[in-house]
C-alpha cells in the first residue's frame, strides 16, 4: 500500500467518517425525526427474532464500548493502574471473542430470518438488508483478527492502535504512521469499522442514539377521548 493510500485512509477517511456521522445524525434528526427509528418485524418469526436481537445487541454493545475504552484510555492510565500492554491484550481477545461470537449468532438468525422468510423479505429495504450484511462481515473481520494477535501476546500491536485512534481524536497529522505496518485483516476490520460510521446517518442504526430517558423525569399524563354528541350531528 502506498503511503499516499494509506494516509488517505487511515489519516484523512476518519475524518470525513466522523464528520458524516455527527452531521448527517444531527440533519436527519431535525428532518425526518419520525424516521429515526428501528423498523419492525415482531409480528413475524417472533421467537427468532427475540433471541437474534438480544444475542446481537448485547454482543455489539460489549464491543463498542470495549473498543471505546480500549482505544481512547491513555496509555498512561493502564500503566498507572499497573495493567500490562500484554494483560490488555488477552482482555480484548476473551472479551471481544465471546461478545464478537453472541454478535454473530445474533446476526446469522437476524439475517436468516430476512433472506429465508419471503414475507419478512419483501418488507426489508436495500438499506437494511445492506447495513446488516456490513456488520455481519464486520463481526467476521474482527473475529478474524484474534487469530493474528494470539500470535503475539507482548500488547505491542494493542498499543499502536491506541496510538492511532488517540491520535486521530487529538488531529496529530501522522496518526496514519502508527498503523503502516500492521496486518492487512486489522487495517481491512478498521477501513469497515469507518465506513459503518459513515454510512450510520442513512441506515436504522441511528436508532442506537435514541434512549428513553425523557420519559424518567416526564410528568405524567392522561388520554382522553370523546365521544361527539349526538346533537351535534342534529
Amino acid at each position: 500500500m502506498s503511503d499516499f493510500l494509506h494516509t488517505a485512509l487511515f489519516g484523512i477517511y476518519p475524518y470525513i467518517c466522523l464528520s458524516v456521522l455527527a452531521v448527517g445524525s444531527i440533519i436527519r434528526y431535525d428532518r425526518e425525526p419520525y424516521g429515526w427509528r428501528a423498523g419492525s418485524s415482531q409480528l413475524l418469526r417472533r421467537r427468532q427474532l427475540v433471541l437474534g436481537s438480544v444475542l446481537f445487541h448485547v454482543g455489539v454493545l460489549v464491543i463498542f464500548f470495549g473498543h471505546l475504552v480500549g482505544l481512547l484510555t491513555p496509555i498512561a492510565v493502564f500503566d498507572a493502574l499497573g495493567i500490562s500492554h500484554g494483560a490488555k491484550q488477552m482482555l480484548a481477545i476473551v472479551a471481544g471473542g465471546v461478545a464478537g461470537v453472541l454478535a454473530l449468532i445474533g446476526a446469522s438468525l437476524l439475517l436468516h430470518r430476512r433472506l429465508f422468510d419471503a414475507r419478512i423479505r419483501a418488507t426489508t429495504s436495500f438499506p437494511d438488508m445492506a447495513i446488516l450484511l456490513l456488520l455481519y462481515a464486520q463481526l467476521v473481520l474482527g473475529l478474524g483478527t484474534i487469530a493474528v494477535s494470539l500470535q503475539h501476546l507482548d500488547g505491542h500491536e494493542m498499543v499502536t492502535f491506541m496510538s492511532w485512534a488517540q491520535g486521530i481524536f487529538t488531529f496529530q497529522a501522522d496518526a496514519a504512521q502508527h498503523i503502516v505496518d500492521a496486518h492487512w485483516v486489522f487495517k481491512l476490520h478498521i477501513f469497515l469499522g469507518l465506513t459503518i460510521f459513515l454510512v450510520f446517518p442513512f441506515t436504522r442504526l441511528v436508532h442506537m442514539f435514541s434512549a428513553p430517558v425523557r420519559y424518567v423525569f416526564r410528568s405524567g399524563y392522561q388520554v382522553v377521548r370523546r365521544r361527539a354528541r349526538k346533537e351535534a350531528a342534529k
